[in-house]
C-alpha cells in the first residue's frame, strides 16, 4: 500500500511537471521569443535612425557640392549660351560649315529643324548634306565630336557616289566620293516657365 501511495505521488508530481512544462512552452516561450524579436527590431530601427541622422547631418555638405557641380557644369560650356533658338541654330550652322570647309569637304545644304524640349533642355537640330571622301568625313566627325558646346550626330546616312564610266573600257571606275546626310544636334538650357 505504501508503494501504491508513493507511486500515485510520483505520478501526480509527474503530471504536475507535465502541466508546468506545457504552460511554460505554451505561454512563456512565445512571450520570450516575441520579446527577442522586438529587441532585434528595436536594434535595427536604432541603427537605421543613427544612419539617417548621419545622412541628414551631411545635407548641407551635399547641397553645397551640388551647387558647386552645377557651377562647374555651366562653366564648361557644354550647352549653347545664346539667348534664342535662332541664334543657337545659326551658331550650329556656322560651326558645321566651318568644320566641313576645314576638312576639305563640300557643304551641299543645311536646314534648321524645329527645336524640341528634351529633359529640361532645348534640342537644336540642323539637317546637313555634304560630300567628300572618307578622310573628309572622318575629319568632320572628329571636329564635331570634340566641339564645345557639345554637338552630336543623329541619323547619319553615308552613300557612295557612283563612279564614271570609262569610255575606253566601258566599265564604271570606282569613286572614293561619298554623299553624307546627317543631323547635327546641340542643346541649350530651356527658359524656366
Amino acid at each position: 500500500m505504501l508503494s501504491e501511495i508513493s507511486y500515485q505521488r510520483w505520478m501526480a508530481i509527474g503530471l504536475l511537471l507535465c502541466v508546468v512544462m506545457l504552460v511554460i512552452f505554451a505561454a512563456i516561450v512565445p512571450l520570450v521569443s516575441t520579446g527577442l524579436a522586438y529587441h532585434e527590431e528595436k536594434q535595427e530601427l536604432a541603427f537605421r535612425l543613427q544612419r539617417y541622422r548621419q545622412i541628414a547631418a551631411r545635407k548641407d555638405d551635399v547641397a553645397e557640392s551640388i551647387k558647386r557641380i552645377k557651377q562647374q557644369y555651366q562653366a564648361q560650356g557644354y550647352f549653347s549660351n545664346r539667348d534664342t533658338v535662332a541664334l543657337a541654330s545659326a551658331d550650329l550652322q556656322k560651326f558645321i560649315k566651318s568644320a566641313i570647309a576645314q576638312a576639305g569637304g563640300e557643304l551641299t545644304s543645311t536646314q534648321v529643324l524645329p527645336s524640341s524640349h528634351q529633359d529640361g533642355l532645348l534640342r537644336i537640330s540642323v539637317k546637313v548634306r555634304m560630300s567628300g571622301d572618307i578622310e573628309v568625313l572622318r575629319n568632320v566627325l572628329y571636329e564635331i565630336e570634340s566641339s564645345v558646346p557639345v554637338v552630336i550626330i543623329d541619323q547619319i546616312d553615308v552613300r557612295p557616289v557612283r563612279g564614271r564610266r570609262n569610255r575606253k573600257t566601258r566599265r564604271i571606275e570606282p569613286s572614293n566620293r561619298l554623299n553624307v546626310n546627317f543631323q547635327a544636334v546641340s542643346f541649350m538650357r530651356a527658359e524656366p516657365s
